[in-house]
């Protein structure tokens, strides 16, 4: 098996959300997909295989932290098209079937990949007792993401004050399927952003996801219906730190970055 490790949303190696990425001729058991993930270690690993011509879709796609499958990955599809295209493998657009569904990725001509994804739904909730302690900030307000994201986003007074989190991320754990995202609205748009996020996932092994394309299914009409335009750009945080692009489009949201190989290599084991 050929193993890929990809930095996906980013123009540059060592940025951005690393992702493994295998493209088999068929999916193992799952335990061996789950040991796997857990020997790449990061936060997402994707496998992959081909379809037979003619269907919905061409390549079956599975997305597994080191702890769990999950729903929906959109830095680890992301760096799987990536692999596709630069390999020659398949050319232009490609249709992935999903536990989301079947999830489009379309190359542009500047380097891009643009992801077609469903727009998570989002319910204003009540900010649960407790989460800020856990998170060592206030939220303004809360709202749940729905089954394919499974998070709680919760807004805060400013920029600074999600780039200034250092959660208690045991306590976080408990308030929703996935983990928390944090968010606010850019402090000076003219830096090329229009809103921050840190995202922290301690339920699927991630203490805090560098670039979360997933997350901005919910951060993009989060922030379509308060900034009054449907095509932003968002700056996730973390360390690694990335940009993602998104145009909401009512039930689908797209999503818009580059990606980098960084590591090829042969899996023995």
């Amino acid at each position: 098996m050929r193993i890929r490790i990809v930095d996906a949303f980013t123009d540059r190696a060592f940025a951005g959300n690393p992702a493994g990425v295998l493209l088999l001729d068929s999916f193992p058991d799952d335990e061996r997909l789950q040991k796997i993930a857990l020997e790449v270690n990061h936060a997402e690993t994707a496998f992959a295989h081909p379809l037979p011509e003619g269907g919905e879709a061409d390549w079956a796609l599975r997305w597994f932290t080191p702890a769990a499958e999950v729903n929906m990955c959109g830095h680890a599809t992301l760096a799987t098209a990536h692999v596709l295209h630069t390999t020659g493998t398949h050319e232009g657009t490609v249709r992935f079937a999903t536990r989301s569904g079947v999830l489009v990725a379309t190359p542009g001509e500047d380097g891009s990949i643009t992801l077609d994804f469903p727009t998570a739904p989002l319910t204003s909730v009540g900010v649960p007792d407790g989460v800020a302690d856990a998170l060592g900030a206030e939220p303004l307000s809360a709202h749940d993401t729905g089954p394919n994201v499974g998070d709680l986003v919760v807004e805060l007074a400013d920029e600074k004050t999600v780039h200034g989190l250092n959660p208690d991320l045991r306590a976080l754990g408990a308030y929703s399927e996935r983990g928390i995202i944090a968010t606010a609205r850019a402090e000076d748009p003219t830096r090329g952003y229009d809103f921050v996020s840190r995202c922290f996932f301690p339920n699927v092994g991630i203490d805090e996801d560098p670039v979360t394309g997933s997350a901005h299914t919910a951060l993009a009409p989060f922030w379509s219906e308060r900034l009054g335009r449907p095509v932003l750009t968002g700056l996730q945080a973390s360390p690694r730190s990335g940009r993602v692009r998104t145009e909401l489009r009512g039930e689908r949201t797209l999503l818009s970055g580059r990606a980098v190989t960084v590591i090829e290599g042969e899996l023995l084991a």
